[in-house]
C-alpha cells in the first residue's frame, strides 16, 4: 500500500503501511539501530493521519539530502 526506504550516507529509514487483516492495517516506521515502531489500526482515518505524517517526513528528509533506495 505504501512503502518507502530512504538512505543518507550510512543511515536508513523505512516507512510502510500495509493491509494486516481484512479489517486492519499495520503502520511501521524504522530507524536503523532502533526498535521498529509498529501500530495496528482498524480505523482508516488513523491510517490516513499516519500516512500524511510519513509523506511529510519523507519530503523533509529528501529536501535535506536523503535519497530513495
Amino acid at each position: 500500500m505504501f512503502s518507502v526506504v530512504l538512505r543518507n550516507a550510512d543511515q536508513i529509514r523505512r516507512y510502510s503501511v500495509s493491509l494486516h487483516t481484512p479489517s486492519g492495517w499495520e503502520v511501521t516506521s524504522e530507524r536503523e539501530g532502533q526498535t521498529p515502531q509498529r501500530v495496528f489500526y482498524r480505523d482508516w482515518h488513523r491510517v490516513e493521519r499516519a500516512l500524511a505524517l510519513f509523506r511529510w517526513e519523507v519530503s523533509v528528509l529528501m529536501a535535506h539530502g536523503w535519497h530513495r533506495v
